[in-house]
Order: C-alpha cells, then structure tokens, then sequence
C-alpha cells in the first residue's frame, strides 16, 4: 500500500520555507536545471507582502549555481487564463525587487521562473516547455552573439543567459512513465507518491517529509481544506472558462449565420436592381433570382 503524500504546491506553501526542508528544493531544481543548486535563502518579496494570491501561490529564492553565481528562482503554480502575462510580470518584478538604486545594470540577477501548471494551458503536448530569449537576425538569421569584453562583463558565453528563463511543467500532459530522474520529480507532482525505486535528488528526504499520515491532527485539517479549495478551483474554472468558451463559439457560429443571411440579402437586393436597370421586367427578374413577385416590387420600390 503507497503512502499518501501531501501535494507540492501544499508543500511550498506550508513546509519547503524551512531551511531544514531545503534539500528537498535543491533536489528539484538541480533535476530541472541539469546542475547542483544551493538554496541561500527564501526571500520575502513586495509582492509576497502586499497579495495574498502572491503569498500563498509563489515562492522566490536565492540560490547560488555549480559556477558559484546567484541566481533568482521564483517557483508558482496557479489557475489563470492570463498566466502568461503573469510569469513576465512576476519576473519582471523579481528583477527590480532585489536590484539595489546604486547597483549597475550588468550586475542585474538573473531570474528563472519555475511554473507547475496544474490545470489545461495553451496548446502543446509537451509536459515541459523552456523559455529563453535571442536575438535573431532579420535577413541572415544569425543569432546575436556576446563578444569578448561583453563575456567579462556579463561572466556568461550567451545572450540567453543573461535574460529571465521560463519553464512550464504541465503535470496533466506526463504520462505516468517516469524515464529519468527529473521524470521521478514530475510524477510526484502528478501523483503525489514517490515510489521505492526512485533516486532523483531530494525524493528520499521529501517521502520522509511530506507524509500525510506524520502530520498533526491540525495539519491535516488544513490540508483537506486546501484539497476542497483546489476542487472548488478548478470547477470555476470549468464553469467560467471551459463553459464559457463553448457558449462563446456557439454565440459565434449564430452570429456568423445571422451576418451571413445580411450579407446575401444585401448581395440580392444589389442584383434585383441591376437587373432591372439592364431594362428587364420584374416578372422575368423573379424568375431569375427565384423571388416573389412581391418582394421585387418592393425592392424596386
């Protein structure tokens, strides 16, 4: 019988902010990123402060990289139709939140926004997308590169790495067949178990950690709360979006028909008094367009 875990996005809000719990982030991270991180401390940024949404659906740290450089990871999970314009905005405002006013614009944090989306975003049958930006030329689509003076001064080789990275995790897309050790991470987002076998870094510490059945009596009513919140979520979202988008199409496709049934009035009407103009009788022009004699008469009217 498997062992029940409690979610990570519970996890984030409630137990991996502890510094005693770190290992099982930097085991995360490590997997996504492909290097050894090093938490340095959980930050409490403006925007942690001043939204609730903020506080309880996004968490920034300072971690430092296998090359010794500090590096801003804001991790956030939420159901918004907007979402990518949230991950800009929140990277955007990492960078200017942790930017001193005498620090140079060399010296700007580089920022990486881990998104686990547990809800249906955009079209792609991925379960893991990156994000970066080049700059590519417009006629020989060569991509910018950083010269030597700029590779001092940035203490980086690429363009890419100096600007904010983006990783979205749609953990509905996996399928459950984990083929590597960032795979083991993300079937423990998937499902909330963590399975004997698996060796990924910070799964041990996190199957010791997060079992439902060590919490308190209290915990566990907190968490079944946030279990009833995520359901009640996700059946707005349902009902809002899903639903809504349905009626919209079918208000569309009316719609269309409606302007249609205009369009080809408008085009009878034009071809009614063409003809007449060419000097035909109506009799014959109804025939022709297969209308009542009536509705000629009035047209021509």
């Amino acid at each position: 019988m498997k062992r029940k875990l409690v979610s990570f996005d519970w996890a984030i809000k409630r137990i991996l902010r502890s510094k005693a719990n770190f290992s099982i982030l930097e085991g995360f991270l490590s997997e996504l990123l492909f290097e050894d991180i090093s938490i340095i401390e959980v930050l409490e940024s403006e925007s942690n402060k001043d939204c609730k949404s903020d506080k309880f659906n996004r968490l920034d740290i300072k971690v430092r990289d296998s090359s010794n450089k500090l590096i801003l990871i804001e991790i956030q999970y939420s159901r918004e139709l907007d979402y990518l314009h949230r991950i800009l905005y929140a990277s955007s405002k990492a960078i200017a939140e942790h930017m001193q006013e005498s620090m140079a614009y060399a010296e700007v944090s580089k920022v990486i926004s881990v998104n686990i989306l547990y809800f249906d975003f955009g079209d792609g049958d991925d379960y893991i997308y990156k994000g970066n930006t080049n700059f590519i030329g417009l006629h020989n689509k060569t991509r910018l590169k950083l010269n030597s003076e700029q590779q001092k001064l940035y203490k980086t080789t690429s363009v890419e790495k100096i600007y904010p990275e983006y990783y979205l995790i749609k953990v509905k897309n996996f399928d459950d067949v984990a083929k590597d050790k960032l795979d083991q991470w993300i079937y423990f987002l998937k499902n909330e178990e963590i399975k004997d076998d698996f060796t990924a870094k910070g799964l041990k510490k996190a199957k010791e950690t997060l079992d439902y059945l060590k919490m308190s009596e209290e915990e566990k009513q907190h968490y079944e709360r946030h279990q009833t919140d995520l359901h009640h979520q996700a059946s707005l979202y349902q009902s809002t979006y899903v639903i809504g988008k349905i009626k919209g199409r079918e208000e569309g496709i009316e719609q269309g028909i409606k302007q249609e049934r205009q369009n080809n009035h408008l085009k009878m009407i034009k071809l009614v008094k063409k003809l007449a103009k060419q000097g035909l009788d109506q009799q014959i022009i109804a025939e022709i367009t297969d209308l009542p004699l009536e509705t000629i008469k009035e047209i021509l009217t």
